[in-house]
């Protein structure tokens, strides 16, 4: 069952850490989507932070499940045009952070206020500003 895109009161976005943790049921992370869905947010991630989190020893029923329980949000081309813009202001390039660009264009993209779980808070919050509260997870 995937959420509706109906507009609630916020969202909270998951990086890949975020994304393995909620798969490994982590108690941090178990309690922040419980509370997201105990005051409607909506939970995203983006579809480039797949390509993080899947790997041959992932549990891939469990991330099926928590998959199930939240919103990929596609990598469309105003995302990724969003996500370069947001590197170069940022003064960051290359592969070592294209993923959290796209993480943070997503981010910043959808129905606020926003927060992000993110194991990497320095860059997201470099590459997001002040528009989305970071949460080192």
């Amino acid at each position: 069952m995937t959420r509706s895109p109906a507009t609630p009161g916020g969202t909270l976005v998951l990086d890949s850490e975020g994304l393995a943790k909620a798969v490994l049921r982590d108690r941090t992370v178990t309690a922040w989507l419980a509370l997201a869905r105990a005051d409607d947010l909506r939970v995203i991630t983006s579809a480039a932070t797949l390509v993080e989190v899947v790997h041959p020893r992932v549990n891939r029923p469990a991330l099926e499940w928590t998959l199930s329980r939240l919103v990929i949000e596609p990598v469309t081309e105003p995302i990724a045009r969003h996500a370069a813009t947001l590197l170069s202001d940022a003064g960051l390039h290359g592969h070592e952070y294209a993923i959290d660009a796209m993480l943070s264009a997503t981010a910043l993209a959808a129905p606020g206020p926003v927060t992000v779980l993110t194991s990497d808070p320095e860059d997201v919050a470099a590459l997001c500003g002040p528009r989305v509260t970071v949460i080192k997870i």
